[in-house]
């Protein structure tokens, strides 16, 4: 991008990520047991991005549009304040290929279904295009998506 540098967060602390390992392997717990484990990791660490956009997905499937949508916005929120104090001045690329970066990249992906799925369409799309324009390469088929097939 015209001399716009990446972006690339610092790792994510390993007990974060561990717990988070921990908890999306326990498939015979139940989705119940899933969404308790992973609010407790966010309660731990609420700066942990891919645990808020681990929670909205989680939402999602459970056909909460609402939790998911404050779950998204929350990891979207500490995320853009996240790529600011890694020197993100407002554009150029939040790369998919650096393994920190995906944290934020879902919750901007979360936002933009679980905004859908409330009807906020303008949302949506801005949620998208501004996704594409973190990941150009696109690693989340947002461009692929037509949001408005996203609402029930």
């Amino acid at each position: 991008m015209h001399g716009v540098s990446e972006t690339l967060l610092p790792p994510e602390r390993d007990s974060s990520r561990h717990a988070l390992e921990e908890a999306l392997s326990a498939h015979d717990e139940g989705p119940l047991h899933l969404g308790r484990r992973l609010r407790r990791i966010v309660t731990d660490n609420p700066a942990f991005l891919e645990g808020w956009a681990q929670l909205a997905g989680w939402a999602i499937e459970e056909g909460d549009a609402v939790a998911a949508y404050a779950f998204a916005r929350t990891g979207y929120h500490r995320g853009l304040d996240r790529i600011r104090s890694a020197g993100w001045k407002g554009q150029g690329p939040v790369p998919w290929h650096h393994e920190p970066n995906r944290g934020f990249l879902r919750s901007v992906h979360a936002l933009m279904r679980a905004a859908a799925l409330l009807d906020e369409m303008d949302e949506a799309e801005r949620c998208r295009s501004f996704l594409l324009e973190l990941d150009p390469d696109d690693h989340l088929g947002a461009g692929r998506v037509e949001v408005d097939k996203l609402h029930r």
